[in-house]
């Protein structure tokens, strides 16, 4: 199998991010944002995805976690699509739901090259920790834009922790999903374009 990794590193005024991602790996990750409860959602997502992850980013807190949950799925979508190179052999789609006790997540993805997010539901509280919850919402857009995803997501539920837990959960699962080899494939392109 051909190697899927990749490292990416993205510097601005606001953040200094750096991101290394197996997508054939056993789950394990690093995560230092200097937001706790992030730090934990990026641990989650690498455990369900199957991938090794080290996600390091020094941002502006003192700001707020704006802009350092949105620089890591940036670089974090862009390591995705370095990973996945000519997405040779790839299953390409997969739909997933996921619940966390009261709250469910449901993910659709197609890994078109295709930007697109469309997301429904809402959070049922502001902030989790020093996360504000709505940023869950983004991180999935950032990385979805960044990786060229059609990305279909949602959550419900009455709790935020749950609700942005299962989301990043369903997120993993799916892209773990879609970018499995399949053996049938040959190492063909999943489209009738030839290149994805």
């Amino acid at each position: 199998m051909t190697d899927r990794t990749a490292a990416v590193t993205r510097e601005t005024a606001e953040t200094d991010v750096e991101v290394t991602l197996d997508l054939d790996g056993a789950g394990e990750a690093t995560a230092e944002t200097g937001v706790g409860f992030f730090d934990h959602m990026l641990a989650s997502f690498a455990k369900h995805g199957l991938f090794d992850l080290t996600v390091r980013c020094d941002g502006d807190l003192e700001v707020d976690d704006h802009h350092t949950v949105e620089d890591v799925a940036i670089a974090l979508g862009e390591a995705f699509d370095e990973a996945l190179g000519e997405k040779r052999g790839i299953v390409r789609y997969a739909d997933r739901r996921v619940p966390l006790d009261e709250a469910v997540a449901h993910c659709v993805v197609d890994v078109s090259g295709r930007p697109l997010f469309r997301f429904d539901g809402a959070f049922s509280q502001q902030r989790v920790g020093e996360f504000t919850s709505h940023m869950a919402e983004h991180f999935a857009r950032s990385l979805a834009t960044n990786a060229g995803l059609t990305l279909h997501a949602g959550v419900e539920g009455e709790n935020a922790h749950h609700e942005v837990e299962a989301l990043f959960k369903c997120l993993a699962r799916t892209l773990d999903d879609a970018t499995r080899i399949d053996e049938r494939r040959a190492g063909e392109t999943p489209s009738t374009k030839g290149e994805l």
